[in-house]
């Protein structure tokens, strides 16, 4: 299977058991969505959502916080991440949109990211969002999940996710996609454990795959022998040597052989583990 068609089934799979994609961030136009967007840096939509109704309340339009001052904005954001440094960003935002752009939030990508607090993801968020521009934001989720099911190669980074993304996806599906793999990242493929048992595309993901060939438990190990046991040596130890395999993960070995057939005694399971791709 190509990438182009595990992308194909990948959102034909999640369209079943998500059939309204769109973004959780609560907005009513284009200048509360780049204000929600721009504080959802780093916290949670969730969060986002609680203060932006008293925010909007106290600067309804652009103009009204383009007039603002920092300290004016930040007593209503407080509570998310790095409010100081946001209420900077939206208050400069806010005047640059009004005075280069007549208070209209520009469309394109790349006048988006000339306005303070506005990097790429969120440039092409708004854009999509807001104006149903083809843009393709990635995000810690869609970083995630695309690695882990395989419809991206090799790409450890964001600007990598999205360019390979946008080949294997169908420029008319980018949004869509986005917003698919982004709630899927978020209640299914999470970051620490993710409900592979439960998940509507684990007979193409690559991730999945590679954790059910997993070696299974052993339950005859005595933990007062050592931490580790190699079941190819057969010996118990301490203190364990590292080892990066061939997809790029690190795994525990025998200090002793090299080899990766290492159980924890404790628990009985295997040391080895797939790559996740959590950031």
């Amino acid at each position: 299977m190509n990438r182009k068609e595990r992308a194909q089934r990948t959102i034909e799979a999640l369209r079943e058991v998500i059939p309204s994609p769109e973004t959780e961030l609560k907005h009513e136009n284009p200048y509360e969505l780049i204000v929600a967007v721009i504080l959802s840096a780093q916290c949670t939509d969730e969060r986002v959502n609680l203060v932006t109704p008293m925010l909007f309340e106290a600067f309804p339009t652009i103009q009204d916080m383009a007039r603002a001052e920092p300290d004016d904005i930040l007593p209503y954001i407080s509570s998310v991440t790095f409010p100081n440094n946001k209420s900077k960003h939206l208050v400069n935002m806010a005047r640059r949109v009004v005075e280069d752009y007549h208070g209209r939030i520009p469309e394109p990508v790349s006048e988006l990211m000339t306005l303070q607090g506005v990097g790429r993801k969120t440039a092409q968020v708004v854009s999509a969002v807001a104006f149903e521009r083809p843009a393709f934001a990635v995000d810690t989720h869609v970083f995630r999940v695309a690695n882990r099911i395989g419809l991206v190669k090799n790409a450890d980074t964001p600007f990598k996710v999205e360019r390979q993304l946008k080949r294997a996806i169908p420029k008319a599906n980018w949004s869509e996609a986005h917003h698919l793999l982004i709630l899927h990242g978020r209640y299914t493929c999470t970051a620490r454990n993710p409900k592979c048992e439960i998940c509507p595309i684990n007979p193409v993901c690559i991730y999945y795959a590679r954790a059910q060939g997993l070696p299974e438990d052993v339950s005859t190990l005595n933990e007062k022998k050592g931490k580790y046991y190699c079941k190819t040596r057969k010996h118990y130890f301490d203190d364990a040597d590292l080892h990066t395999d061939r997809h790029g993960t690190e795994q525990i070995c025998c200090p002793a052989c090299g080899s990766m057939n290492v159980y924890y005694t404790k628990s009985g399971k295997s040391a080895k583990k797939v790559r996740d791709f959590r950031v």
